[in-house]
């Protein structure tokens, strides 16, 4: 009944409650001054209240307009806090000097000092406090009409505390505790939530029934989340922590909007210092283009150059949508940070030399960084000649056309695909770079280098975003080989160590970004399970449990990726970046496989392409016509010709 009356109290309308709140406090203000009279006197009712019976109606007439003045009448109810606090302390104040004053100016004989005083300390219990028991009732009742799930909050600071506030007035979630390994907070409480150290979950799981922990720690470093995760992976507990307060203060998230584990916690990898010098020299106050400014890398890339303040941005994509996207976002970065920046979005392919040309020429591009690529292989696989075409010959026009117009550096975006590549994508990519250092060795004028790096954490074809969409489907997460390892490297790290590399370049290097240690991506399959609150369904057990599924090798799939061709490898001034130095073809091997590919795409030819990129990549080791999958193009032929 009490819950139906709640409910139909908050479906009125805002104008309604307002009146409602002024209703209670015509009735509060004279209840508080008669138990102010009473409090004083020891009697109920006492003859010189009867004698100043007009101060009754006077706190009336001026406690309602003060507190419309004080804004206590537009509080949300729900939302109250601190404010709302004051409000009433300060309006029961002024009351109280005001009964006070009338009765000085009334000359009521014998009335009694305290009873103003008495009048504020009881009006502010029974106008605050009623209201403050009306937002206990009313997230009560949500909490239960919403079925409030019961939550652990760990981290019991700053951030432990404003998510706690956030989800009362949510009423998804029900926090029963806090965890934190601060000593002196434990054994303290907050808002009347008690802090225990992390040896009590296990008790608080079987007690309420606990399925989620959410992590409150914006500060920690990520070794120490790692380390974290690894002591809460054995707890059957669905780990989602809080968004930044960046993202929140922006309005990109609220409090309340949990995410999921970033997948660089798994790791542990905390990101060294960047080299501030070797992030401006190449951009600050300089005309810096960025092709495939849509893409993973490319946004990344344009909103770490943004931050540097070049002096003109230009957005080279193909994609119309993704260019909005990524000039609608640095615009509101710019907006946010301060920055006036000057940005240009042009739609275009870097496979057209008139558009690439006439972009580099018309803004005068100094810097340029090459993202632009096919990269996902068994769909480059496919599409060979498309690959070729955007991955190799786009790469070599815009060379061209850079080194035409007196680009002072250009930067390619590589993969540690291009290492001893086995499929079509891995084999233009080397081409590329190939190109490249063809080009560095013609000439003097731009300084071309290239930088290669494995999987980005959230990229798009990511296993990452797969893995947590098919927990949250119920399973099964899909993994290609059990014993298939990749490199991880979080897109913001990875798009900052590209800028200081292609600051060191001096002519044709190679760079090679210090992936760290390869990942099992079974064993990161079986982590994110875990920290989705599920057990790994192994033979029908769990029933209730999440199981990882073996598809087989795509078409072209390594098992394991490396970065460097050869051991020649030196360091440079940055730990993260290592100088590679790689034997290349003579230019006429490489300008060559550009005719002949060229002859390839003319005739839609995958033949020709093929023989090309084995005999110029010698390393090119595809897999053998006998191993072919039967849904790699060659399968598909040979299934056609079969039937």
């Amino acid at each position: 009944m009490l819950n139906w009356g709640l409910n139909r109290l908050l479906e009125l309308p805002r104008a309604y409650k307002r009146w409602l709140m002024v209703l209670a406090d015509v009735i509060m203000l004279p209840l508080a001054l008669w138990s102010g009279f009473a409090i004083r006197l020891a009697e109920p009712f006492p003859p010189i209240m009867l004698q100043t019976w007009w101060l009754f109606p006077l706190v009336v007439v001026v406690g309602v307009p003060l507190f419309v003045k004080l804004g206590l009448y537009r509080a949300v109810i729900r939302f109250m806090g601190s404010r709302t606090i004051w409000a009433v302390g300060s309006g029961v104040v002024v009351l109280a000097l005001v009964l006070w004053a009338a009765a000085a100016i009334g000359k009521v004989d014998d009335f009694p000092r305290s009873v103003p005083v008495n009048f504020a300390i009881v009006a502010f219990i029974y106008v605050g406090g009623s209201r403050f028991l009306m937002r206990a009732l009313y997230r009560s009742v949500l909490a239960h009409d919403a079925g409030a799930e019961p939550v652990v909050i760990y981290g019991a600071g700053e951030a432990g505390v404003q998510l706690l506030s956030g989800l009362k007035s949510g009423g998804r979630f029900r926090v029963v505790a806090f965890l934190d390994d601060d000593e002196t907070l434990q054994g303290s409480s907050i808002d009347g939530i008690p802090v225990r150290d992390l040896s009590a979950l296990d008790h608080l799981i079987k007690r309420w029934g606990l399925r989620r922990l959410l992590l409150a720690i914006p500060s920690a470093s990520r070794a120490e989340r790692r380390d974290l995760l690894e002591r809460l992976e054995a707890c059957p507990l669905y780990i989602q922590t809080v968004p930044s307060m960046n993202a929140v203060v922006s309005g990109r998230a609220r409090l309340d909007q949990l995410e999921d584990i970033d997948i660089a916690d798994l790791l542990g990898r905390d990101p060294v210092p960047p080299d501030h010098a070797l992030l401006k020299a190449s951009i600050e106050d300089h005309v810096v283009m960025v092709t495939g400014a849509g893409g993973s890398i490319g946004s990344e890339l344009c909103r770490r150059i943004l931050r540097l303040k070049p002096r003109l941005l230009v957005l080279y994509e193909r994609n119309e949508y993704l260019l909005y996207r990524i000039e609608r976002d640095l615009e509101v970065l710019a907006d946010q940070k301060g920055l006036d920046v000057p940005l240009v979005a042009l739609l275009g392919s870097v496979a057209n030399p008139r558009r690439v040309h006439t972009v580099l020429e018309e803004y005068r591009v100094q810097t340029l960084y090459h993202a632009a690529a096919y990269k996902h292989v068994p769909i480059v696989e496919f599409n060979m000649i498309e690959g070729v075409r955007n991955n190799v010959f786009g790469t070599a026009i815009l060379a061209d056309a850079a080194i035409r117009v007196g680009v002072e550096r250009f930067i390619l975006i590589s993969t540690d695909k291009a290492v001893r590549p086995t499929n079509v994508m891995g084999a233009t990519k080397r081409l590329a770079e190939m190109v490249l250092q063809d080009r560095a060795r013609q000439q003097t004028g731009t300084i071309f280098s290239m930088v290669r790096f494995g999987n980005v954490l959230g990229s798009s074809g990511s296993v990452v975003p797969l893995f947590h969409q098919q927990i949250r489907d119920g399973g099964p997460v899909t993994v290609t080989h059990p014993e298939i390892t990749r490199y991880f490297m979080s897109i913001p790290e990875a798009a900052e160590l590209v800028i200081q590399a292609g600051a060191m370049a001096e002519g044709g290097e190679v760079f090679v970004l210090d992936m760290g240690s390869p990942v099992r991506i079974v064993d990161l399959a079986h982590r994110m399970i875990r920290l989705h609150g599920y057990q790994v369904k192994q033979n029908g057990e769990p029933e209730d449990g999440i199981e990882v599924v073996y598809t087989g090798l795509r078409p072209g799939e390594k098992l394991y990726e490396e970065l460097l061709i050869g051991d020649n490898v030196v360091g440079t001034s940055h730990p993260k970046i290592m100088r590679a130095h790689e034997s290349c073809v003579d230019s006429g091997e490489v300008q060559y496989a550009l005719d002949a590919l060229d002859l390839a795409e003319r005739e839609m030819s995958t033949e020709i392409a093929f023989r090309v990129l084995k005999r110029v990549v010698v390393e090119y080791a595809p897999i053998p016509a006998g191993r072919e999958s039967s849904q790699s193009p060659a399968g598909i032929r040979a299934n056609i010709n079969n039937d």
